[in-house]
Parts: structure tokens; C-alpha cells; sequence
């Protein structure tokens, strides 16, 4: 038998045993986005108005395909918490059900498509 204190059990959760580790992970993710998110813009930013070529040849390079592919997954997967969170404060029953799924299935389905866009001009 063990025991544990009230206050050991309670530690690092919340009233649901998980929103720490939700917090977390949105912190970090919004930390990462915020260092991966302005080379994005630059590259972006001076790839607008090439030439088709031009646009490919800049997507090929190793560097900027993987700059692409974090701001995609890491960006979906932070959008998909947040809006999950955002749904699970705001709608109850059913259609909260259907919210988070519909959510989580537009989140894979964009990052699953932009990734396979980007390895089609990547390589």
C-alpha cells in the first residue's frame, strides 16, 4: 500500500489530470513556431513573384523544404490543440464530438497534403 500525500497525488495536474501537459505542449509548440515562423516569412517573402522555376529550384534546397515542413507540422499540430481546447470549452454532447473530429481530421488532412506537396518539389 502506498501512501502518498493530497498534495503529491495533486501535483502537476489539473482538475482533469491532463491540462498540464497540454499547457506544456502549447508552449513549447508556440515557442518553436516563434523561432521557425519569421525565417518562414523571409523565405516566403522573397520567393513571391518568381518564376515558377525560380520557386522550385528555391523549394528544392534541403534547408528551406525542412523549414517548410516543421512550420507545416509543427503549425497544424498547435492549431489542432488549440482549436480542440477552444471546442471542449465552448460546445457540449454531440457536437463537440463531431467538432474534434471534423478539426482533427482537417488538421492531418492539411499537414498529410502539404507535406506530400512539398516532397513533390522537394525532390
Amino acid at each position: 500500500m502506498r501512501y502518498m500525500t493530497a498534495r503529491k497525488r495533486a501535483e502537476g495536474k489539473g482538475a482533469a489530470h491532463s491540462g498540464t501537459e497540454h499547457h506544456w505542449y502549447m508552449t513549447v509548440s508556440a515557442v518553436g513556431l516563434a523561432l521557425i515562423v519569421p525565417a518562414f516569412v523571409y523565405v516566403l517573402g522573397s520567393t513571391l513573384g518568381g518564376s515558377r522555376d525560380e520557386v522550385i529550384a528555391r523549394l528544392s534546397h534541403p534547408a528551406v523544404a525542412i523549414l517548410f515542413g516543421l512550420v507545416l507540422f509543427v503549425g497544424l499540430a498547435h492549431f489542432r490543440k488549440g482549436v480542440q481546447t477552444m471546442i471542449e470549452d465552448y460546445s457540449r454532447g454531440t457536437t463537440r464530438r463531431i467538432l474534434i473530429i471534423s478539426t482533427t481530421v482537417l488538421s492531418y488532412g492539411l499537414t498529410a497534403s502539404g507535406l506530400f506537396a512539398l516532397a513533390k518539389i522537394a525532390i
